[in-house]
């Protein structure tokens, strides 16, 4: 056997491997390969024969394989990727809240690589980066046909090293440099505080590990210290998601019974429910979460469940839509696959994905009249149905062809980099608060 042939043979068993990778994932309908796909395939080889035999310049056939890979996955929807083994482990350090960065969420909208949101208190957000600003260049270099994998490795690094970002947003006149010493990105992913000694308030930025027990003790040292605690705010807003486990665990905190979530894929191995259990310690009193564009996944599981068991008010904006779940896959030799492998359900049934909460009061952010001026750009937030190849909601799926067309945009929102404590500076929250500090004169005037 020739050395080409040998290599043939690993390339085409390296496809197989991923069409057949879904086994316990799938059942033999979904996993099985028919005769389109090994005509695929053996189109493929041909290609690739093409390539390497002909290609202007020698050509390495693990990059190839590399690239064949990659086009495939990134064919099927934004959040499914498949990952080398350096970028497994750097999503292993993410989730445990700590690696070396800017701090932004980042992905590909109309091919652009695009700031979905900077995360709170990093340099990326004390530089002044915004939600939907282009990053055209990464230290110089075009970033167009970047994946999103590397674009987060030219982006972090070691701390106190530097990177320059060339933003375009909606208001320059042309592109603008943004120099960014990077530092160890440790998310706090909880914060907390009491106001006027009766309200207390709950911020989760993400949920990585240890989020649920970092909320509890939040909700120990709330309940300490308010005399007596009126209510809760639980602030979700910006918060992009994480560990769906992390999320469910969130939830019970504050549930008695009922479900929590639902997941339905292709496959039985796929569909799960998670129900709240009785742990005697939850809260009873009343409860608003804050919610807005950049509320996504795991914090809308949270926002669904409290809101269809009837235990909080939803207030805020409509949320980002993001209801896929992702299973990561490990492979052999440190790789793995995170693939979509079902949507998840809140505790009435409805699927979120591409449409997003929405919320039971709806009060749109307004800035300061001293933080506004003239020259302010409008920033357009962004949601799952913005992102090219997402998977569609019901609603878009049954929607006629004309219909699309008059779909509406992505409301633009101006944003502004605010103090969440500073009630003078988010009317979201001073609303939050009113509503919680007046609930008991609301419940006496509705029994009369």
């Amino acid at each position: 056997m020739n050395t080409f042939f040998s290599k043939r043979a690993l390339i085409l068993l390296a496809f197989l491997s991923v069409l057949f990778l879904l086994g316990p994932y799938g059942d033999s309908r979904v996993s099985a390969v028919d005769r389109n796909t090994y005509k695929s395939l053996k189109t493929f080889s041909e290609v690739l024969d093409m390539v390497e035999k002909n290609y202007v310049e020698p050509v390495d056939g693990e990059k190839l394989m590399q690239g064949a890979i990659n086009g495939m996955i990134k064919s099927l929807d934004p959040h499914s990727v498949f990952m080398t083994a350096e970028m497994f482990k750097e999503l292993e350090v993410e989730t445990r809240g700590s690696f070396g960065g800017l701090g932004i969420e980042i992905t590909i909208l109309k091919d652009v690589l695009t700031v979905v949101s900077p995360i709170e208190d990093t340099p990326a957000y004390n530089a002044g980066i915004k939600a939907g600003d282009q990053i055209v260049k990464i230290d110089d270099k075009p970033t167009k046909d970047i994946t999103i994998t590397e674009a987060v490795k030219k982006l972090r690094g070691p701390r106190d090293t530097k990177v320059t970002i060339t933003i375009m947003r909606e208001g320059f006149t042309k592109p603008k440099d943004f120099v960014i010493t990077r530092s160890i990105i440790k998310i706090r992913a909880v914060k907390s505080k009491i106001y006027d000694n009766q309200v207390g308030y709950i911020r989760i930025a993400t949920f990585q590990e240890r989020a649920a027990d970092d909320v509890k003790k939040a909700l120990r040292d709330i309940l300490a210290k308010a005399n007596p605690l009126a209510g809760l705010v639980i602030d979700l807003r910006n918060n992009p998601g994480g560990l769906l486990n992390q999320s469910v665990d969130v939830s019970d905190l504050f549930l008695k019974s009922g479900t929590i979530v639902s997941t339905r894929g292709r496959s039985q191995s796929t569909e799960s429910k998670a129900v709240a259990k009785n742990d005697g310690d939850e809260p009873t009193c009343p409860i608003v979460v804050l919610v807005n564009e950049g509320t996504a996944s795991a914090a809308e599981i949270v926002s669904g469940a409290l809101q269809d068991n009837g235990r909080a008010v939803i207030l805020g904006a409509q949320t980002f839509g993001k209801g896929s779940v992702q299973t990561v896959i490990p492979m052999e030799g440190g790789a793995a696959l995170k693939l979509t492998t079902s949507k998840y359900y809140t505790p009435k049934g409805r699927s979120i994905q591409a449409e997003g909460i929405t919320p039971d009061i709806v009060v749109k952010l307004i800035r300061p009249a001293e933080e506004k001026n003239g020259t302010e750009e409008q920033q357009m937030r962004l949601r799952e149905r913005d992102l090219q190849g997402h998977i569609k909601s019901l609603k878009e799926l049954e929607a006629k062809p004309e219909d699309s067309k008059k779909e509406p945009k992505s409301e633009p929102k101006k944003e502004t980099k605010k103090d969440v404590d500073d009630l003078d500076k988010d009317n979201q929250l001073k609303n939050a608060i009113d509503i919680l500090k007046s609930w008991d004169i609301l419940k006496r005037n509705m029994k009369g």
